[in-house]
């Protein structure tokens, strides 16, 4: 028995960068706003406004996909929009295929993506890096993509149970 298993995080250098100057500016002004004279924030909203810049800032950096492919189907959890996995079993998929693709020309970025807003002839896509995914076609003629950073292992897995 063949089984892929991957777990990914945001953790791109760029992102850490963009996420840092994000929470750095607002954090910034009203430690600006403090330290005027007849300033109208108090200590307790200082420290509060602060914390929930911080918390919101960095709750991506803990965001988890999950991936896993065995002989029952195709699984997949995308933390915290998803608190276990999700199953697709072999007879729901119709194709399923490695392929490169444009995350933002194709389904508008990172993360949980497609459906309403964007494109949604190309469905759904869920990851959090990269231009690599594994592209399912169902059966009731919906598509999610995958993304993955282990292109020969998945391929090589795929086609254990094609």
């Amino acid at each position: 028995m063949k089984v892929f298993k991957e777990e990914q995080r945001f953790t791109q250098l760029w992102l850490i960068v963009l996420m840092s100057v994000g929470l750095f500016v607002p954090i910034a002004l009203i430690f600006q706003e403090y330290s005027k004279e007849n300033s109208s924030i108090s200590n307790n909203e200082l420290i509060g406004s602060t914390i929930a810049i911080l918390a919101s800032g960095l709750l991506i950096f803990f965001f988890k996909l999950k991936t896993r492919i065995d002989e029952k189907g195709i699984y997949y959890q995308f933390f915290p929009f998803h608190f276990k996995y999700k199953l697709i079993f072999w007879y729901e998929i119709e194709n399923a295929f490695v392929r490169t693709y444009d995350a933002i020309g194709e389904y508008g970025g990172w993360g949980l993506k497609g459906g309403f807003f964007w494109r949604k002839s190309k469905g759904t896509c869920i990851n959090v890096s990269g231009d690599i995914g594994i592209q399912l076609e169902l059966k009731n003629g919906k598509k999610l993509l995958i993304g993955t950073q282990k292109k020969e292992e998945a391929i090589s897995v795929l086609k254990t149970y094609k």
